[in-house]
C-alpha cells in the first residue's frame, strides 16, 4: 500500500540502478494483503449472521494491515528527513491525506444524506487514518533509528496508550500510537529476515498455525468484542479493565507478528501475474472505500440472498475482483495527479538541483 516505499533504495543497495529495481516478493505481498482489506470490509456486514464469516473476518484482522505496516517501516529505513524524502513525503502521503479526507466528506454528505456532516483535516474518517499515521510514523524514523530498543519502547508506548482513554479522535491518535510497534519492527527488519520466513520449513508449519488461528477466531466470535482488532480506543472505552489495554496489546502483537510470517512465508517470490498491481495498492485502498461504505449506505447487503453460503462467496469473489480492478496501471494513471503529484511549484529547489540546471543551461 505504501507506494512511496517500495521505489526507494534499501541503505544496502549497491548502486543507483538497484533502487529501481521493485522486487517481486513485496508488490506480491502487498497486493495479497489489499486483497484482504477488501474481504474484511466485504465480510464485516456478513459476521452477524455467519459465525464463519466471523471468524475469517478476525482472523484477517488479525495481521492485515500489520503486515502492510511492516512493509511500510521495511521501506522507510533510509527515510532521513532530507529535503527529497520530504518532498515525497508531502507529495505521495500528505496531498493524498487532504484530498481523500475532503472527498470521503462530501461522499457522506450526499450518499448518506447527511449535509451536516463536517470536514476535519483532524477527525480522519474510515481509511484516510492510515495516510495520517504513515506521515507521523516516517517523520519520527530518524528517532527509532538513534534509540537503544526500538521495539520495546514502541510497544511501551502502545500498551499506554491503550490505558489512555483521554487521548482523543484527533488524527486518530490511538490508531498511530497503537500500530506503532509494526512500523518499528519494519524498520528492524533486515532482508534476511524476510528470506528465513520464506524457507520451506516454515511455509509447511504456517498451515498447522493458520488452521489453530481460524478454530480459535471460530471460538472466539461469539465471544470478544472485534473492536479489539481495530486499536482506535482504548480498553476503557471498550468497556474492559484499564490493566487488560496493556495485556492485549502485548498479545494482539504477539498473534498478529505470528500470522504476518506466516503470509509472508506464502507469498510468491517470482514474478506473478499481479506482482504489477503490487504497485497500485495505495489506488486501492483508498478508491474501494467509496464502494464498501457505498454498500452501506445503499442497503446492498439487505438482499437476504448475500446471507446464504453462495451469495457469501459471490461477495468474496466480487471484492476481490473490484480491489484487482483499483490496482491496474489504468487506474494509476488516471488518478496519479492526486496520489503522485509532481507539484514543483510548491517546493524551493536546492542548492544541488540549481547547479545542475545552470550548468544545463
Amino acid at each position: 500500500m505504501d507506494k512511496a516505499g517500495s521505489g526507494e533504495r534499501s541503505p544496502s543497495a549497491p548502486a543507483p540502478t538497484a533502487a529501481k529495481r521493485r522486487e517481486p516478493f513485496f508488490d506480491n505481498a502487498k497486493y495479497l494483503a489489499i486483497v484482504l482489506v477488501a474481504l474484511g470490509h466485504a465480510w464485516e456486514p456478513l459476521r452477524g449472521d455467519s459465525r464463519a464469516a466471523a471468524a475469517l473476518y478476525i482472523t484477517v484482522y488479525t495481521f492485515h494491515m500489520p503486515a502492510f505496516i511492516v512493509v511500510s517501516g521495511y521501506f522507510s529505513r533510509s527515510f532521513d528527513a532530507s529535503p527529497s524524502r520530504l518532498k515525497r513525503l508531502v507529495t505521495g502521503v500528505v496531498v493524498p491525506y487532504v484530498v481523500f479526507e475532503v472527498a470521503y466528506s462530501l461522499f457522506k454528505r450526499w450518499a448518506d444524506n447527511d449535509p451536516g456532516y463536517p470536514i476535519s483535516l483532524l477527525d480522519p474518517w474510515y481509511l484516510t487514518w492510515f495516510l495520517g499515521a504513515l506521515f507521523i510514523w516516517r517523520l519520527t524514523t530518524p528517532l527509532w533509528k538513534v534509540v537503544r530498543w526500538p521495539l520495546p519502547l514502541a510497544l511501551a508506548i502502545a500498551a499506554l496508550a491503550a490505558v489512555s482513554p483521554d487521548i482523543g479522535d484527533d488524527l486518530d491518535l490511538q490508531r498511530v500510537l497503537q500500530f506503532l510497534p509494526f512500523f518499528v519492527l519494519g524498520l528492524c527488519l533486515k532482508p534476511e529476515h524476510f528470506h528465513l520466513v520464506r524457507r520451506r520449513e516454515v511455509r509447511i508449519l504456517s498451515v498447522p498455525v493458520f488452521a489453530v488461528a481460524l478454530a480459535v477466531a471460530y471460538w472466539a466470535a461469539p465471544r470478544m468484542n472485534a473492536a479489539w482488532f481495530y486499536r482506535r480506543d482504548s480498553a476503557q472505552e471498550l468497556g474492559a479493565p484499564g490493566w487488560t489495554g496493556a495485556a492485549m496489546t502485548l498479545a494482539l502483537f504477539a498473534c498478529s507478528v505470528i500470522l504476518c510470517a506466516c503470509f509472508f512465508a506464502w507469498v510468491p517470490r517470482r514474478p506473478m501475474w499481479f506482482t504489477v498491481l503490487g504497485a497500485g495498492t495505495l489506488y486501492g485502498y483508498l478508491l474501494h472505500g467509496f464502494i464498501a461504505k457505498g454498500s452501506r449506505f445503499w442497503d446492498w447487503y439487505d438482499h437476504d440472498w448475500i446471507h446464504q453460503p453462495l451469495g457469501e462467496v459471490a461477495v468474496t469473489v466480487i471484492a476481490a475482483a473490484v480491489i484487482t480492478a483499483l490496482c491496474t496501471p489504468p487506474v494509476q494513471r488516471t488518478f496519479r495527479f492526486v496520489m503522485e503529484p509532481k507539484m514543483r511549484w510548491a517546493f524551493r529547489r536546492d542548492a544541488v538541483e540549481s547547479a545542475k540546471a545552470r550548468r544545463s543551461g
